[in-house]
């Protein structure tokens, strides 16, 4: 049998304490590991662990895009089974934005990525896993975010090229198209999940329990390696 099972394992979540990062940690604690969940607000931390509630959970404050933080974090954690980099923070804008907007997608969701598989390596099990988040812009990019764009491809990239680097240890990327938040009141995301209905074959956007199921899965098989899954409703396709 080459499922692994995740009792008992370390699994560390960088973007943990909300959305999908958060759902992820839900869902492993549930099947019996130990999950670790870094996140820049230590209120929202403390919340994680309340709702949560599980001694199978620990949180730590980081700002995952201050590598010397970063190293640090690693240290502390130890040996550990799984690495899961959801955390991400960006600003969308047209090929006429600022300099500042055009480069906050790879600031914020490329390089965060990258140097925590790079600090995480020497702790990291060899027959464990690494899973990247990119976006199913990558496949099928809307007007107005090229950078964004160009940012999930860059990371489903990196993903194929360090499951060969990198290798026992598998490293795969997730990539979901939107993403429905529970009691969303900004209209410009209310207008997305509108939209999405018509771009995705299956009618509606996603749910972060969906995406993260598709990480889980991606943690415990062994024979899968270098790929990109789209939990996307079939967006790349419609």
């Amino acid at each position: 049998m080459s499922i692994t099972t995740l009792k008992g394992s370390r699994i560390v979540i960088i973007g943990g304490s909300s959305g999908i990062g958060f759902a992820t940690a839900e869902q492993a604690i549930e099947q019996g590991a130990h999950v670790i969940i870094a996140g820049r607000s230590k209120e929202k931390l403390m919340v994680a662990q309340e709702v949560i509630n599980n001694n199978h959970l620990q949180t730590y404050v980081l700002d995952n895009q201050d590598t010397n933080q970063l190293q640090g974090f690693f240290k502390k954690v130890g040996n550990f089974d799984h690495l899961f980099t959801p955390g991400a923070s960006y600003t969308l804008g047209p090929i006429t934005a600022t300099n500042d907007i055009a480069e906050s997608s790879f600031i914020g969701k490329f390089w965060p990525q990258y140097y925590a598989v790079k600090y995480a390596i020497p702790f990291l099990s060899n027959s464990g896993s690494i899973v990247l988040m990119s976006g199913a812009f990558s496949q099928r990019p809307l007007k107005g975010a090229p950078a964004y764009g160009a940012c999930n491809g860059a990371i489903e990239s990196l993903g194929k090229a360090l499951a060969v680097e990198l290798a026992p240890i598998r490293v795969n990327v997730v990539s979901p198209g939107t993403i429905q938040k529970e009691n969303e009141q900004n209209e410009n995301r209310l207008a997305a999940y509108k939209a999405y209905k018509s771009l995705s074959l299956v009618k509606r956007p996603g749910h972060n329990d969906e995406i993260a199921h598709t990480v889980l899965y991606l943690m415990q098989n062994s024979f899968t390696t270098g790929n990109v899954l789209f939990p996307d409703g079939g967006y790349t396709y419609h």
